[in-house]
């Protein structure tokens, strides 16, 4: 079935009707404007573009039971392996259900468009009054004049609220995306530190274990013993603390991506991905925010809208109301049984006799002037944020590296040659547990440090792109199992 033209639309005002001025004021609008229709995606072509563009995924708005298992299938095969980021993010952009409901509001702002495009109706208005002598009826087809005039650019102004609309979805979709990379990497992270803090266990029960058997058969002091099972009982209730964290952190990421019954049991993978070789050297990334962040482009699009709302506003600031159109009177005179028809014309004008429009005109120039200022202001705020994320993700880059190649190394040497020294009997078990707890605690740190980073680019991305609040408070560093100032 096709769509109906701008051809049909005035066909079917003008049917039946022998109101000839009517139509040619309908035809004069439609040739001043012409008609829009709904698109076949209902908009979406320009938010698939952008998540292509930035991030690299498929967004589809699934609004058929064909459209949904086209998704599901696509979802159970990503969630067949253990879990990638990437794979997350593609989960969450097809299964997310409030992404789905910022496309059908897109859906809804199309159908304003629509609506906005096409010429108002007219009114059809019959008045019978009948006496003894005689009928008198009246009948009027009027329309709105300062709309059918104002209908190209009410047109424009519905077709930028309409692209605001898209880029809105879009920018929904880079959040989901963001918030969706942010809770992977700390539930890796966080799964990281359980897996970690479970050897650490492992081995801290084996100590406690021997400990005690050599404090039976007296070859260990109490003292050394009870060290030996207070450091495994730290390690367990920490290790308890890590599986809470890591649980809520895992639900954090199954809420974004919309999941439930069978498909929680995907996997995520043991540790967070290696670091880069290189980090990013993004000295044009002011410029590269300002030209590609989603918000500022729904920032300048309002302020165009209310550019073209002010200039309307000021071309009918004096009349607002103006209906005319075709009218006839006829009178049946009952007693000599003769029909008498008069044509004529109907209008109706609202006098400005109180307000000229001025109140009207000072509204709108102050919420473009607003528009104006807010814009600049988000500009300055998407530079600052720019610069921010760019120093944030280097500096993280450059901690998580010297850990990698410096910091962790080093412990190694000192645990090793702390072993040694233990099992040559030049050092007592209290030296032994100090070096273990500095050793759990730079391991957590470097683990911290990675997380750091991953999630460092996830708002350098962010600020580049849009999609959520950039510069939030960050994440605290974990707990770690510090020395007792009592013991040293």
């Amino acid at each position: 079935m096709r769509s109906p033209t701008c051809m049909d639309i005035l066909a079917q005002v003008c049917l039946g009707s022998a109101r000839l001025r009517a139509c040619l004021l309908l035809m004069l609008a439609l040739l001043l404007s012409g008609c829009a229709w709904f698109s076949p995606d209902s908009g979406m072509n320009a938010v698939s573009d952008i998540a292509a563009q930035d991030i690299g995924k498929d967004a589809a708005a699934i609004r058929n039971p064909e459209e949904a298992h086209e998704a599901h299938t696509v979802v159970a095969r990503l969630l067949g392996q253990p879990l990638t980021a990437n794979a997350a993010v593609q989960i969450a952009l097809l299964n997310n259900r409030g992404l789905q409901a910022s496309y059908n509001e897109l859906a809804i702002a199309e159908a304003h468009r629509v609506g906005a495009s096409l010429p108002p109706s007219p009114t059809f208005s019959l008045f019978r009054v009948s006496g003894s002598v005689e009928t008198e009826i009246e009948r009027q087809l009027v329309i709105d004049v300062i709309a059918l005039a104002a209908l190209p650019a009410a047109s424009e102004i519905a077709t930028t609220r309409f692209h605001q609309a898209q880029l809105r979805a879009a920018d929904d979709t880079l959040r989901i995306a963001a918030q969706t990379r942010r809770a992977y990497y700390r539930a890796v992270a966080a799964r990281e530190f359980v897996d970690y803090l479970m050897q650490t266990q492992a081995a801290a029960e084996t100590s406690a274990k021997f400990a005690h058997g050599l404090g039976e058969t007296g070859a260990m002091n109490k003292l050394d013993q009870a060290r030996e099972q207070a450091f495994y009982a730290e390690v367990t209730a920490q290790l308890a603390t890590a599986r809470e964290v890591a649980a809520s952190e895992r639900e954090a990421l199954v809420r974004l991506m919309g999941l439930w019954g069978d498909d929680l049991k995907f996997k995520l993978p043991t540790s967070l991905p290696p670091l880069p070789a290189h980090a990013k050297n993004l000295a044009g990334i002011e410029l590269e925010a300002v030209g590609r962040r989603v918000d500022l482009q729904i920032s300048r699009l309002e302020t165009e809208a209310l550019a073209r709302s002010y200039g309307l506003t000021k071309a009918t600031r004096f009349i607002s109301i103006f209906d005319a159109g075709p009218a006839d009177k006829t009178i049946i005179d009952k007693q000599l049984g003769q029909t008498l028809r008069e044509p004529g014309f109907a209008m109706q004008l609202q006098v400005p006799l109180f307000d000229f429009g001025e109140v009207r005109l000072r509204e709108a120039e102050a919420n473009y002037m607003r528009s104006v200022n807010r814009l600049l202001d988000r500009a300055v705020t998407v530079r600052s944020e720019a610069r921010d994320a760019y120093r944030t993700y280097r500096s993280s880059y450059d901690i998580a590296m010297h850990y990698r190649r410096e910091v962790l190394p080093l412990r190694k040497i000192i645990s090793d040659e702390t072993l040694l020294r233990y099992n040559a009997m030049l050092i007592d078990v209290f030296a032994l547990l100090v070096e273990a707890r500095q050793r759990i605690s730079i391991n957590l740190a470097a683990i911290d440090a990675q997380r750091a980073f991953w999630l460092a680019t996830v708002d350098l991305n962010t600020s580049v792109m849009g999609g959520g609040v950039v510069g939030a408070k960050r994440d605290e560093p974990r707990a770690t199992l510090d020395t007792p100032a009592g013991d040293q």
